[in-house]
C-alpha cells in the first residue's frame, strides 16, 4: 500500500541582517506587479529547541508616528488577534520634494515544534508583525516565526511622475532585546507619458478663450493697442526631470506677406487678407526668469527644465498633484494707427506645441 510521505520541517535558521534594494523604472500606464519584500514563509528564525524562544520574534518600527522609515508600534504589543498589518512608510520625490505615504502589508506566522496541529509546521494564522503571541500546539509553543511583507502595486498608483526614494527599517525584537535588522531601500523611476500637457491654470479647458485686451486710445491721433498675460505652466510626464523642453508656437490663418516673423495674426471676421484685415501682435515667453521672443513656427528649446522654478498643480483628470514649470506667456499688440484696421471682430487661432525628450533622465 502507498506510504503518506513525511512533511519537511524547516531548516534551523538564526535571525540576521537583511539588507536590500529594490531598484524600479517604469510608466504609470504599466505599473508592475506586486513588489514581494518578504516571500510566503520566509523564516526569520527557528531553532528545534523550544528553549530559544524563537516562536516569539516580532517586527518593529523605529517611530510609531513618522512614516520616514517605516510607521508602527515600537515595540511588542502582544496582540493576540490575527489580521494582516499595514506599515505606512513616506516616499520622497527628489526634484520637487513631494512626499506622499504608501502601505507596505505584512504579517507573521508561527512554526510549531510538532506537526500535531499543522501537518507541514506552519500554523494557519496570520498575525500582525509587532506581537509575540503564538498559540501553542497541545501544550507545545511554536519554536519559529516566518514572515510575509509586500508593497502592492495598487499602492504604486499613489505616486506620479518622478524619481522617488525610500527606506524601510524593521528591526526583529525577542522578549524587547533586538536580534537584527530588516532593511528595503526603495528607487523608483517613474513616467507618465499619457499626461504630458501644457497646462493653463487660469482655464479648465486646454484650448482657452483669450481675448488681446484690445483698447481705443482717441487722444491725440485714435490709436489701437493690447495686451495680455497667460499663465501657462509645462509637464513633461517625467517629473520635470528632463534636461530641456522644445515650444514652437504658431497661429492659423492666412498668409500674412512681408509680416515680420516675430508676428502673430488675428484677422477680421468679414475676411480679406489684406494687412488692414489683421492685427499683428508678438508673443514673449517666460522661462528660468529670462523673457524670450518667440518666432512664428519656429521651434524654441527651453533649457535646464530639471533646475528650473516649479508650481505645484492639479492637471485635468488627474487626482493627484504634479509639479509643472511655469512659462508665462505676454501677448502684446503694439499701438498702430486705428484708421489703418477695419473696424469690427477679430479671431485666430493660436497652436502650441511642446516636444519631450525620448529617453527617460
Amino acid at each position: 500500500m502507498p506510504l503518506e510521505a513525511a512533511a519537511q520541517r524547516p531548516p534551523e535558521v538564526l535571525p540576521s541582517d537583511r539588507h536590500e534594494r529594490i531598484a524600479l523604472s517604469f510608466d504609470r500606464s504599466a505599473v508592475p506587479g506586486d513588489q514581494v519584500l518578504l516571500p510566503r514563509r520566509t523564516i526569520l528564525g527557528h531553532s528545534y529547541a523550544a528553549s530559544e524562544g524563537l516562536g516569539a520574534i516580532y517586527l518593529v518600527c523605529k517611530s510609531q508616528s513618522d512614516s520616514e522609515r517605516g510607521k508602527c508600534p515600537t515595540a511588542d504589543t502582544s496582540e493576540a488577534n490575527a489580521y494582516v498589518s499595514s506599515v505606512p512608510l513616506r516616499f520622497t520625490e527628489r526634484r520637487s520634494g513631494l512626499t506622499t505615504d504608501l502601505n507596505v502589508r505584512g504579517f507573521l506566522t508561527r512554526i510549531d515544534g510538532v506537526r500535531s496541529c499543522y501537518f507541514e509546521y506552519w500554523a494557519d494564522d496570520q498575525f500582525p508583525l509587532w506581537t509575540s503571541v503564538g498559540p501553542d500546539c497541545l501544550g507545545s509553543p511554536p519554536v519559529g516565526t516566518g514572515a510575509e511583507l509586500t508593497l502592492e502595486s495598487a499602492e504604486l498608483l499613489k505616486l506620479v511622475a518622478g524619481k522617488w526614494d525610500a527606506k524601510l527599517e524593521l528591526q526583529m525584537q525577542k522578549e524587547g532585546m533586538a536580534l537584527a535588522s530588516q532593511t528595503f531601500t526603495f528607487e523608483l523611476v517613474i513616467t507618465d507619458h499619457d499626461r504630458v500637457s501644457i497646462y493653463f491654470p487660469e482655464y479648465d479647458q486646454a484650448t482657452p478663450h483669450v481675448g488681446l485686451n484690445v483698447k481705443y486710445n482717441p487722444f491725440p491721433t485714435p490709436t489701437i493697442a493690447g495686451k495680455r498675460e497667460l499663465e501657462m505652466c509645462l509637464y513633461d510626464g517625467l517629473g520635470s526631470q528632463s534636461n530641456y523642453l522644445e515650444v514652437t508656437i504658431s497661429d492659423s490663418g492666412r498668409a500674412a506677406p512681408g509680416r515680420p516673423l516675430d508676428r502673430f495674426s488675428v484677422w477680421h471676421e468679414g475676411g480679406g487678407g489684406e494687412e488692414r484685415d489683421r492685427l499683428d501682435y508678438k508673443i514673449q515667453l517666460q522661462h528660468a526668469g529670462v523673457p524670450i521672443s518667440m518666432e512664428n513656427g519656429r521651434l524654441q528649446p527651453l533649457s535646464g527644465i530639471d533646475t528650473a522654478d516649479l508650481r505645484l498643480v492639479v492637471l485635468p483628470g488627474m487626482s493627484q498633484p504634479v509639479y509643472c514649470v511655469p512659462t508665462p506667456l505676454t501677448l502684446e499688440m503694439p499701438r498702430v494707427d486705428a484708421s489703418t484696421k477695419a473696424n469690427g471682430y477679430y479671431s485666430g487661432n493660436l497652436r502650441i506645441l511642446m516636444n519631450v525628450p525620448t529617453t527617460t533622465p
